[in-house]
């Protein structure tokens, strides 16, 4: 067999794996009553699907239950103030779980599209002169203590209450 067809053969092995450990992370999901609720709670959200609801739930099962602050900098998006004496840098995010930010970040540019609240707090960020980096994490640090508020009452997503 030569290498091509190898490679072909692994690829589609992997495909199939993952398929299997996605239907395995959603019967999860659905066997427990309090991450179905979660769930059906996080997708309403427009922006938020099963694989960033499915990273939610694994990486920061404390969502709904911390006030703001305290969500925002164990989701390694709370920006730090760098001084020391009389040295004064920027702020910098620092000290998380990368791995919810890292979760946030292609849902966040999907909210910054199709979701207006979202996309109007970034537009308002970026006319304010900050970078686009900047922008999106203030924006994923925005969704994520909205969607902490959510879970902690279990409402679904109301842009009414809101104001951005």
């Amino acid at each position: 067999m030569g290498l091509i067809p190898l490679l072909n053969q692994k690829i589609e092995q992997l495909k199939h794996d993952i398929k299997s450990l996605n239907k395995h992370i959603e019967e999860l999901i659905q066997s427990h009553e309090k991450f179905r609720q979660k769930k059906e709670c996080l997708e309403t959200v427009p922006g938020i699907a099963n694989k960033t609801v499915a990273s939610l739930l694994c990486y920061l099962p404390e969502l709904g239950s911390l006030n703001r602050k305290q969500i925002a900098s164990l989701a390694d998006l709370a920006p730090y103030a760098c001084k020391s004496g009389q040295l004064r840098g920027k702020a910098i995010i620092k000290g998380g779980r990368s791995s919810v930010r890292k979760a946030l970040y292609m849902p966040i540019l999907v909210c910054i599209s199709f979701n207006p609240l979202i996309h109007h707090f970034y537009e308002r960020l970026r006319k304010q002169g900050k970078a686009a980096k900047v922008a999106l994490t203030a924006c994923m640090r925005k969704l994520l203590t909205i969607l902490n508020a959510m879970l902690k009452t279990l409402q679904p997503w109301n842009p009414k209450l809101l104001d951005i």
